[in-house]
């Protein structure tokens, strides 16, 4: 009987935990998905998207290509925009002649808007895995100030060799993750390259040059995506494999403390909305990938919304309307023609704290 209570004793404390841990994600906002809607597909390839607020009007960018996912010079950048995030037209499109463009990132920085992409040397057609370097990706831009005229797309000098990513600023200056083999290493892209690979913070003073000032993963280093506090810590969530991580440095940020989040996480955003941080991306259960938004609650991940999506998807943008609601645009594969073969379109969702 003293044996069985002790057994009793124990399943009674570890079910107090576990509906103790299982209280405090309940005390997390909940978020209902209030409506889903294709805003583009134009029978190419749309992918990795992201999404701002500039001068009182919204904009969503994504990568097109008429070739698909992989590396074709044929890709370019589209831009749209909309003034009530319902009705939405192109206002620009950009491609680099020889360059593969993907991963378009915002950033408002000093009263312009810069979209930012990464780029692979590729020639005049589709190369694969044993043709292009690492070492020969380029970051490019161009920006606007009024939304209407933009720039030429121009080469972001110091990131030569580099893969750039998502922006962030903080005051008076602006940041870059950005990927490169270690020592610029001659490794092919299937010779386990990823255990070089290293994750950079590049600086610069006015958005177009720019230049290390940390390193902040040595090896495996992948997609990452900054959030700025407003004494200058940084939180980011960082893609690495199939155990994704949230990182937090300061002020000079040399110095990184890195937590296994325990997961998959393709493409990830994170923002504060209101008092939370909201983190989105690509989860994978039992190989089925789905677009996904979580809530980061001592330093891990409480899922409070899926977004309809199949196969090839996710890369969320994100912008708040007010305290309650939401718009998250992103890509998905989930759709098909009348073909029945599958799109690949960009969607807007609206998303909304219920509690």
């Amino acid at each position: 009987m003293k044996l069985n209570f002790k057994v009793n004793f124990i399943l009674i404390f570890l079910l107090v935990f576990v509906n103790g841990a299982i209280l405090n994600a309940q005390d997390l906002p909940s978020v209902k998905v209030i409506s889903v809607e294709r805003i583009f597909h134009n029978g190419e390839h749309n992918s990795f998207t992201d999404m701002c607020k500039f001068n009182d009007t919204y904009y969503v960018a994504f990568r097109s290509c008429p070739e698909g996912h992989m590396i074709f010079p044929s890709s370019s950048i589209i831009i749209l925009s909309s003034k009530d995030g319902k009705d939405w037209k192109q206002v620009h499109k950009f491609n680099i002649l020889m360059r593969d463009t993907r991963d378009p990132h915002f950033l408002i920085f000093k009263d312009k808007l810069f979209v930012y992409t990464g780029t692979w040397y590729c020639k005049e057609r589709y190369c694969n895995s044993k043709e292009r370097s690492t070492n020969q990706q380029l970051g490019y831009c161009v920006w606007t100030t009024d939304g209407t005229n933009w720039s030429e797309p121009e080469m972001n000098e110091g990131t030569y060799g580099h893969y750039t990513w998502r922006a962030a600023a903080f005051n008076d200056k602006a940041y870059l993750c950005a990927r490169r083999m270690h020592e610029f290493a001659q490794v092919l892209p299937d010779d386990e390259s990823r255990y070089y690979i290293e994750s950079a913070m590049l600086e610069s003073d006015d958005g177009i040059i720019w230049k290390k000032k940390a390193l902040f993963q040595k090896f495996r280093g992948d997609e990452t995506a900054f959030l700025f506090e407003d004494d200058g810590s940084l939180l980011a969530i960082a893609r690495r494999d199939s155990n994704a991580q949230v990182l937090r440095s300061k002020p000079p940020y040399q110095e990184w403390t890195r937590t296994d989040l325990g997961c998959y996480l393709g493409g990830p955003l994170v923002v504060k909305w209101n008092d939370y941080y909201l983190v989105g991306g690509r989860k994978k259960e039992n190989d089925v990938k789905k677009t996904a938004l979580f809530w980061l609650k001592d330093d891990k991940l409480v899922e409070c919304a899926e977004l309809p999506s199949e196969g090839d998807n996710s890369y969320p943008g994100f912008v708040q309307i007010s305290e309650t609601r939401a718009l998250v645009s992103y890509y998905s594969s989930h759709e098909k023609d009348d073909a029945g073969e599958p799109i690949t379109a960009i969607y807007l969702a609206t998303i909304e704290i219920t509690k």
